[in-house]
């Protein structure tokens, strides 16, 4: 039976990320540091513990049949390998940081001057577009100490929080990508591995869709349902069950969380009780 290979970073978030979705998925996996790959006990899946960089390369290749990536990655290798999907997490974005005190006030201020960066291939693209002629220096690690040490007049990196380029004395002067994980494929899968991976985006779009919503149930009077009805969005209809308390029943639905505050208030008001809110592990629709 064919099985479908995935490449994941070896360490780090992104790691504690990708391993958690799959497990979400319902798939078994027996995973430690040491492991460079590891097989499900349940699912027709083999995993590879590569570096982030090399995750492209191998996709493209053949060698791994998905990856896991942030699509930083993929932008900056330029490999011939498909985007699935993105995924959700592991977000940041690549920005161009400058000293604090710098009187940053346009990409004109970067016109000949050094820029350290782990990412030279989309910080030349970004260049060229702008029509800014600069040095580029490529280095790897500590990107954000370079100008302090007299490497560079400023940098271009992954920003999250920030707090970073605050430490060391720079702040955010332009942002160039933003970045999230995403699923990506070899061009040329064949059908069986195609129908593999097809049942993995089942999964995994089902847990994608759960994290959105939220289950809730309440009590409310009988001649107040109407007004429930009208307030609850459901994917459907709510659910109905009497309680043993006669004139009164408990309602069922499913809420998208972006919503939530703004429906629990309206259900208080026409006389909700005992609201309660369960998360949704998985959703099929």
């Amino acid at each position: 039976m064919s099985i479908i290979r995935i490449a994941v970073q070896k360490s780090g978030k992104l790691t504690d990320e990708s391993l958690k979705l799959i497990k979400e998925c319902g798939i078994q996996i027996n995973y430690s540091n040491n492991k460079l790959k590891t097989t499900s006990s349940n699912f027709p899946l083999e995993i590879l513990f590569l570096r982030d960089d090399d995750i492209p390369g191998y996709v493209e290749d053949n060698i791994a049949d998905l990856g896991i990536v942030g699509n930083n990655i993929i932008e900056e290798k330029a490999k011939k390998v498909k985007i699935i999907k993105p995924l959700g997490f592991s977000k940041c974005r690549l920005s161009i940081a400058v000293p604090k005190n710098a009187d940053y006030k346009g990409v004109k201020y970067l016109q000949d001057k050094n820029i350290a960066t782990s990412y030279p291939a989309i910080l030349a693209r970004f260049l060229k577009s702008k029509n800014i002629r600069a040095s580029i220096h490529e280095i790897s690690g500590s990107v954000e100490i370079a100008p302090s040490i007299g490497l560079a007049d400023a940098i271009f990196d992954i920003v999250s929080s920030g707090s970073t380029l605050i430490s060391n004395g720079l702040k955010e002067a332009e942002t160039v990508l933003f970045s999230e994980a995403v699923l990506i494929s070899n061009k040329n899968l064949i059908n069986e591995k195609q129908k593999i991976l097809d049942d993995l985006l089942f999964r995994i779009e089902s847990v994608q869709k759960a994290k959105g919503y939220r289950y809730i149930l309440f009590n409310l009077p009988d001649n107040k349902i109407e007004n429930a009805i009208k307030i609850l969005p459901g994917l459907k209809s709510p659910t109905i069950l009497p309680l043993a308390e006669k004139g009164w029943s408990s309602l069922h639905s499913v809420i998208h969380e972006d919503d939530f505050w703004n429906i629990i208030g309206k259900l208080k008001k026409v006389g909700a009780q005992g609201i309660l809110i369960v998360p949704i592990e998985k959703m099929v629709i």
